[in-house]
């Protein structure tokens, strides 16, 4: 498990407005991903526990009915989690979650102050939830490696109608700060999470940007059987 940067949510909130916080640092925050090349299957954990109640409730893509059930542990700030959610991911919508053979969730996993603050502002954003998750990743480099990455986020959140005034309210709401880093804390605790991103495919786990044809190899005989 990589250790993260802040103890306290004080620092949390002072790490997140440092101005001082710039691109070369968020960079810096990133090395806990692990790119394409890397990908492969490590084990198997049961779907009951995977989908046991969590400290935030899950939003599903997809028929609940779907013989194939895919979990993703991500970061906001994750380059590899950005390349995969705009590569793949609209990929894996079309032909098997709209399709109703795959249903999606995507669990929060941040590495550092950011990925937390943009997980926290998603979750404020009520049923839009996942099309903050999108527009966050979408425009990463616009806030992610700004530097001046607070602006930057806000910047990106107003795009989808959100306020300065509920920005501000959500990073103050320390249940939530609390409750996202407990997903975190029972990703890596329970599941072995410690590298974003990283999938559970009816339970077995991979680790790494999933290509299309990837995703294909793991999911296609799971249809089958």
């Amino acid at each position: 498990m990589v250790s993260m940067m802040w103890k306290t949510r004080r620092e949390f909130l002072e790490m997140v407005a440092a101005v001082g916080l710039t691109s070369a640092g968020t960079a810096g925050l990133l090395t806990a991903s692990v790119g394409e090349a890397q990908a492969q299957a490590a084990g198997t954990v049961p779907v009951a526990d995977l989908m046991a109640p969590n400290a935030l409730p899950d939003s599903w893509l997809g028929s609940a009915d779907a013989p194939v059930t895919i979990i993703e542990y991500a970061s906001m700030t994750c380059p590899h989690c950005a390349h995969f959610h705009a590569e793949s991911f609209p990929v894996l919508k079309s032909k098997y979650i709209d399709t109703g053979k795959v249903r999606f969730v995507l669990r929060e996993f941040p590495f550092d102050p950011l990925a937390v603050a943009g997980f926290m502002l998603a979750r404020c954003a009520g049923d839009k939830r996942d099309a903050m998750v999108d527009l966050l990743f979408a425009q990463q480099k616009n806030w992610a490696y700004s530097d001046k990455p607070l602006q930057g986020l806000v910047s990106v959140v107003k795009q989808a109608g959100m306020s300065q005034q509920t920005f501000d309210t959500c990073l103050q709401d320390k249940t939530l700060y609390d409750n996202v880093n407990q997903v975190r804390d029972r990703g890596a605790q329970k599941f072995g999470v410690d590298a974003t991103p990283t999938f559970f495919i009816n339970g077995k786990k991979f680790s790494g940007d999933l290509s299309p044809a990837e995703l294909d190899k793991a999911i296609e005989p799971l249809l089958k059987s």
